[in-house]
């Protein structure tokens, strides 16, 4: 708890740090050529000069001899480099460190609320608290950030939601792009698969709320050269004293003269494209290296993100970051107007724009090119001998009936903003209401068995109301749950309360209660949040196929994931911290690789149950 509380000061009222910084000679050797990128400056670990630096600054601490001396240079790095890469860079070494294991990092929309809450709202907040009477919390409302007119204003719930944007805030220091197993003593098992995984999911997590509320599925972002939406973020970042920019309707992307060029961006992906045709890559030694199943998409993970582990930087290049940075500077691309960066920039804010995930669609793509080399999976890969799933019902207010609505909630800002008290925003977002997994199942095999329960939500009807095929359907699975059971011989009841998810995890521990040693748990705020498990569904019920599979976790496991050993709140996005991905399986299977079988009946073998549900929207 001393640790705890010795921590948070580092992270509070950082929009407020002045320009002025430690000279060189005052400074601890170690930190003496930090400080290259400028304070007030938006930091994003998708420009590779930002991340290079906030490499040196993590490796810096990690190395540290102990706590007291890791303090020193954190307290220290504080007052020398840039704002957002200090959090980035504490949080990573924080995580990692042995003798952090306890402490929990502060939640980032805390640290930062100007990059969650609309820059109207902290204008309010600011008046509010300059007119308070008394000491007692001020309650201010957040303030919309569009309308109607724009179709995609429909999906700003989700967009825009704190947690979510906050989950891929955390991922991103979970899984640094730089992460150098041989300098940090820690490997990140399958961390380019992970990388895939996750964000597939988010892209069909967006497509099953697109439905939901009217809306198409997103036609993924393709061409180089297509004119992109428009976009308003309306938030300011308070450390520069700019907004984040807004991007005007039919801009281009443009060769950034500092960085990398659109035809760049277009060799990159020939280069990936061949490899998957050819099923081999190049690395950076001119050796011919072969996308295996077992380790194919793990590697592509990490040459398109592109991350340390990549096989060939030079020659399959920077992709996925590239583009994250060419649209940020889309409004300004040679930096005439000294204007900041879009919310594209920044992985806690990028949720906010629509052409994320048309971005994120388009990376996709690229890897279900992969998946589609790879052959169909037969009964053999799917069955598991002896185990049958009988039935399957999800208990809410109503059987196979779960409601969701939106719930109010509050952010207090006065840890982040400099303020004479407590100001806090109101807001709300979706949920649902609680529910469990009643699962009815069989074992005939004649001793005890071991199973891995997966469980899949995904839309049955097309934006049109026409069925979708079993194949088009997998792309937009959402996966829910992930969890071992153990089946005795006979018959088996196996029960799942909505909240233990695989998936998800709860609202993180804010200042006030880690300060009042309350909430301190192992998590490392990654994975989604709780919230957020299901889509929107419809006034009238949306029609959905939850699919449980039970398969042999004698085979599955790679191994038991250490609960002591932190971060294991959310494994099926976030995997275990320092440990191997407890599941042998590909991220999303079954639905993972193309199904050539047109009904579920030709799919499925006994220990598969596709269940009918129904989401239903309560305003």
């Amino acid at each position: 708890m001393d640790k705890q509380h010795r921590i948070l000061p580092l992270f509070e009222h950082l929009t407020s740090l002045t320009r002025s910084v430690l000279p060189p000679e005052e400074r601890d050797p170690r930190l003496r050529k930090l400080g290259r990128l400028a304070r007030g400056t938006l930091f994003s670990c998708f420009h590779p000069d930002h991340i290079h630096e906030a490499q040196e600054l993590y490796e810096t601490l990690q190395g540290a001899k102990d706590f007291e001396d890791f303090l020193r240079l954190a307290e220290q790095a504080r007052n020398i480099v840039n704002e957002g890469m200090f959090v980035y860079s504490t949080s990573v070494a924080i995580l990692h460190r042995d003798d952090c294991q306890d402490i929990v990092v502060p939640p980032i929309q805390e640290i930062f609320p100007d990059r969650f809450v609309p820059a109207e709202t902290i204008n309010q907040a600011l008046k509010a608290d300059l007119q308070r009477a008394d000491p007692s919390p001020v309650i201010v409302d957040h303030i919309e950030t569009g309308n109607i007119l724009d179709p995609e204003y429909k999906l700003a719930y989700f967009r825009e939601d704190i947690g979510a944007n906050a989950h891929h805030w955390h991922w991103h220091i979970v899984y640094p792009a730089t992460w150098r197993p041989e300098v940090m003593h820690k490997t990140k098992d399958r961390k380019g698969e992970l990388f895939y995984y996750m964000h597939q999911q988010m892209c069909a997590r967006y497509d099953c709320d697109r439905l939901s509320t009217g809306l198409q599925r997103m036609i993924p972002f393709h061409n180089f050269h297509e004119e992109l939406e428009g976009y308003s973020p309306h938030l300011t970042s308070l450390v520069s004293g700019h907004n984040y920019a807004n991007r005007p309707a039919g801009l281009t992307l443009q060769d950034l003269n500092d960085l990398v060029d659109v035809q760049d961006m277009a060799r990159w992906r020939e280069r990936l494209l061949q490899a998957i045709h050819l099923g081999t890559l190049v690395d950076d030694h001119g050796n011919e290296v072969v996308l295996t199943p077992e380790d194919g998409i793990d590697m592509l993970g990490d040459m398109l993100e592109s991350s340390y582990e990549s096989k060939n930087r030079e020659y399959y290049g920077d992709l996925h970051n590239s583009g994250h940075v060419m649209m940020a500077r889309i409004h300004d691309p040679d930096g005439r107007y000294k204007e900041n960066p879009g919310v594209m920039s920044d992985t806690s804010t990028s949720l906010r724009d629509p052409i994320f995930y048309r971005y994120h669609r388009f990376i996709d793509n690229i890897f279900q090119e992969y998946k589609a080399t790879l052959p169909v999976y037969d009964h053999k890969d799917l069955d598991f001998p002896g185990v049958s799933v009988v039935n399957v019902t999800v208990n809410a207010k109503l059987p196979n009936i779960v409601n969701t609505f939106f719930k109010e909630d509050q952010l207090e800002l006065s840890h982040g903003l400099s303020l004479k008290g407590s100001v806090k925003v109101k807001y709300e977002h979706l949920d649902h209401e609680p529910f469990t997994y009643n699962i009815s199942c069989e074992n005939t095999s004649g001793h005890p068995v071991g199973a891995t329960v997966r469980i899949f939500l995904g839309p049955v009807h097309d934006e049109l109301g026409n069925k979708l095929s079993l194949n088009e359907q997998r792309r937009f699975f959402i996966e829910l749950d992930k969890f071992h059971a153990e089946l005795a011989v006979g018959k088996n009841t196996i029960t799942r309360k909505s909240s233990e998810s695989s998936v998800t995890v709860p609202s993180s521990p804010g200042f006030s209660e880690l300060q009042a040693g309350e909430g301190a748990h192992k998590d490392c705020s990654c994975g989604w949040p709780e919230h957020l498990l299901l889509p929107r569904g419809t006034h009238k019920g949306m029609e959905f196929q939850l699919l449980v599979m039970l398969t042999d976790s004698s085979k599955d496991t790679a191994s038991v994931v250490d609960a002591h050993g932190g971060c294991t709140d959310a494994v099926s996005y976030c995997g275990a911290k320092n440990q191997k991905y407890p599941d042998k399986k590909a991220m999303g299977f079954p639905f993972d690789r193309v199904i050539k079988a047109r009904t579920i009946a030709e799919f499925s073998s006994p220990n598969m149950k596709f269940q009918d549900v129904k989401i239903q929207f309560k305003e």
